[in-house]
Formats: C-alpha cells, structure tokens, sequence
C-alpha cells in the first residue's frame, strides 16, 4: 500500500516512516520504526487471523494491549520524547519501535 506524497525509497527497509497507524500483517508491525511528534496517538490494528499483543519491551513500558483478535485495534498516545520499543508477546519475534520527538 502506498503513500501519496511519499519521497521515493532509497533502499534502506528500515527507514523511519512517519504517521499514526501501524498494521500487524504477516507476524509483523509495519512499519517497523514508526515516527511520531509527542501528543500523537498511535493505533495497531490487527490484520491477521491470529492473535496479538502491542507490548513495551522490557519492564515498566507504556505499551500493555490485550491480545487483539483480526481487525482489533489499540491506541496509545505517545507523552514524552523517546524511542518506544515492543513486541508481541505471543510471537516475540516480532518486534518494532516507535520514536517519539518534540
């Protein structure tokens, strides 16, 4: 799916993209480093048959979402600068990270 208004790729897949929506598709969050201004709140939806969580890696991290059934969403509204990492719980290697900037 893309974008108008996006600048042609350069190449690099881990290129930040900027807005509010991730998708997990695929056992995968894409984009996979989301960038965001603080006051933005993001939303996960679910695009897979399977379920899955939106999880802050490590202890005390702002991201805790149920499991998401298809088509389920979460929200979270990104308060203070800094790069946001998480997971699925139920399928850890799927990961991703938000960065969050004034």
């Amino acid at each position: 799916m893309s974008m108008p208004m996006s600048p042609p790729s350069t190449g690099a897949a881990a290129a930040p993209v900027s807005g509010d929506a991730v998708a997990i598709k695929n056992f995968a969050f894409a984009p996979a480093t989301l960038k965001v201004k603080v006051g933005t709140t993001v939303t996960w939806t679910n695009q897979d048959t399977d379920a899955h969580t939106v999880t802050s890696t490590g202890s005390g991290g702002p991201l805790r979402s149920a499991a998401l059934n298809t088509h389920a969403t979460y929200s979270y509204t990104f308060t203070k600068p800094g790069t946001y990492s998480y997971l699925c719980t139920i399928h850890p290697f799927m990961t991703a990270t938000v960065e969050v900037t004034r």
